[in-house]
């Protein structure tokens, strides 16, 4: 009798075990578990269990008592395949949360990272925007601003399903707070910021970020009119009227962010520049540069001059290269306009 029930306590040992160890999936496709914060290890079980992301909540319960300090993640957990009750314990133990990956590249404007955020299904555009919208977080550095646009740093962020739009901002204007102290930049934070936004929206290759800045400081200096097209597409975009294109109605606007309208930078970032246009905009390269206008063939490369009838030279010289093609497009951006 008593070599029947050893045997007995040794199957049900052998079989707790494997039960613990053996991989399970009760669910089909994927699966997402919310553990809530403050959800004790019987509340963690249950909701487990109900997924089918483990068989019994006893199984949970008992890898709970076996390794009864390790604290439980609270979060968002993304199941796919089948794993043991033990893999699944380690994995909440380890803080094994699901993250979206928000991706920002230099130059996006906090519409466009509105649209991102929309798309991986986190909160709306407008909530984002009503966020982005708020500048007091950044005031102590720009007591002049009026949303967060040009302090949403271009960087790939990982979000957890319930982050509030203040939060995503916050995680943005930290990264920049972070990279703008590694310029050891003097200055005015708000004057150098809108700078880097144009320069990032203006320039089609890397190696020519110095040179467009120093057109558009040089310009200043002269009282000139920056006449850049980023800042017309954005008095549109404030505006909500931008069509994919710039048109006559939206050069002769009166908004003032048309530098095409109004001498000096426009009020604020018309973008978020990444640290290569912030270094651009602090550090110029030495010229006598006033114009720039893109060159034929696709290639991201400009035609710089340093009085206007050069540069109409190269004007038309892009439209002779452009009609050669059969195209009656008009010019793209990436260039002043003549001066008036």
């Amino acid at each position: 009798m008593k070599r029947a029930l050893i045997l007995i306590l040794v199957l049900l040992i052998a079989a707790t075990g494997w039960s613990l160890f053996q991989p399970y999936k009760g669910f089909t496709g994927d699966v997402f578990v919310e553990i809530p914060k403050g959800s004790g290890s019987s509340t963690t079980a249950r909701l487990l269990a109900h997924a089918g992301v483990v068989r019994f909540n006893w199984e949970f319960l008992l890898v709970r008592a076996i390794n009864p300090h390790r604290k439980l993640q609270a979060g968002e957990y993304h199941f796919q395949k089948a794993a043991s009750a033990w893999d699944i314990f380690g994995r909440i133990a380890r803080g094994d949360i699901f993250y979206y990956d928000l991706s920002i590249p230099e130059g996006q404007t906090m519409f466009g990272i509105a649209e991102k955020v929309e798309a991986l299904g986190l909160m709306s555009a407008d909530d984002f925007l009503a966020a982005a919208r708020d500048a007091s977080s950044i005031h102590d550095i720009d007591p002049q601003a009026t949303s967060l646009e040009g302090y949403l740093f271009p960087a790939t962020y990982k979000l957890t399903g319930h982050m509030t739009g203040q939060q995503v901002c916050a995680l943005m204007t930290a990264q920049f707070r972070k990279q703008w102290k590694s310029l050891d930049a003097e200055g005015d934070v708000h004057k150098l910021v809108t700078m880097a936004s144009v320069v990032e929206k203006e320039t089609g290759r890397p190696e020519e970020r110095t040179l467009v800045s120093s057109v558009y400081w040089n310009r200043l200096k002269k009282g000139m009119r920056l006449e850049a097209d980023p800042t017309t597409i954005y008095a549109a975009l404030l505006e909500g009227r931008y069509r994919g294109t710039i048109y006559r109605s939206d050069l002769d606007s009166k908004h003032p962010y048309n530098t095409y309208q109004h001498k000096g930078l426009p009020p604020g970032p018309i973008a978020n520049p990444g640290l290569a246009s912030l270094k651009a905009a602090l550090r110029p390269a030495e010229s006598e540069y006033l114009y720039f206008v893109a060159q034929p063939g696709h290639t991201g490369a400009s035609t710089f001059s340093t009085t206007l009838a050069a540069h109409n030279r190269a004007v038309a010289e892009y439209r002779h290269a452009k009609q050669k093609k059969g195209s009656t497009t008009a010019m793209a951006g990436k260039r002043p306009a003549p001066a008036r």
